[in-house]
């Protein structure tokens, strides 16, 4: 596990907050924008397509690629209970946050967002725990290189730290084991838009669209869908 002394806490261009890793040079999220970029990236060409390709009563089921600080979690909570969809999300994380560091980046947050950020990342590890009466999560403490893909995935969330960074976690036998656990029209979104990274997917048998970036922040991002 990561300690608090590991990791820096800094403001990004919208006014939410990310972590700065100085071991690795990364930010958790864009320093553009991390609350921006999530909403846009994650819950609504992700959760939200899938939302709205399947039935109105169709349990939706994610997979995440790092957790992180929660916020995809917390957000993606925040949106199952809105929508009154059923939802399951599955986090795969092989480094946790220190509890006072997650408790620290909810408190930047507006209350309705930290209510749910405390409640994501207070759940218990490798157990599925009702967040609330449409979420359901189960955060896995898993090296993503090995762990077993839960199957039926409807949604994919891969937010693992960029290609520069952790190239083992970008290539093809991840995004396989991946693919092979999506149900069909279940879709990939991700905010790397490389062009190495799209082919990949496509040499996989994924459907790979350019989209447009979060305001304000990446031109492009990169949604692939599973025939």
């Amino acid at each position: 596990m990561l300690s608090d002394k590991d990791i820096n806490i800094e403001s990004t261009a919208d006014g939410s907050v990310t972590l700065y890793l100085p071991e690795l040079d990364e930010h958790y999220h864009s320093v553009k924008g991390a609350l921006t970029e999530s909403c846009h990236v994650y819950v609504d060409l992700g959760w939200r397509k899938a939302a709205t390709e399947k039935s109105t009563e169709g349990l939706i089921r994610v997979f995440e690629a790092g957790y992180g600080t929660g916020l995809n979690s917390a957000l993606t909570a925040l949106e199952a209970m809105k929508e009154q969809r059923p939802t399951i999300y599955y986090s795969v994380e092989l480094y946790p946050l220190p509890a006072s560091l997650y408790t620290t980046v909810a408190e930047q947050y507006p209350p309705y967002l930290a209510t749910a950020m405390n409640a994501v990342n207070s759940a218990q590890w490798n157990e599925e725990i009702s967040i609330n009466p449409y979420f359901t999560l189960k955060k896995i403490n898993a090296d993503l290189l090995t762990v077993n893909v839960p199957e039926g995935i409807d949604v994919v969330y891969f937010d693992a730290f960029a290609p520069e960074k952790q190239p083992t976690l970008w290539e093809e036998p991840i995004f396989s084991r991946i693919y092979d656990a999506m149900n069909p029209d279940g879709v990939l979104a991700t905010y790397c838009a490389k062009g190495c990274i799209r082919r990949l997917l496509q040499s996989i048998g994924f459907l790979t669209e350019r989209l447009p970036g979060p305001p304000g922040g990446k031109r492009e991002v990169l949604r692939a869908t599973k025939p």
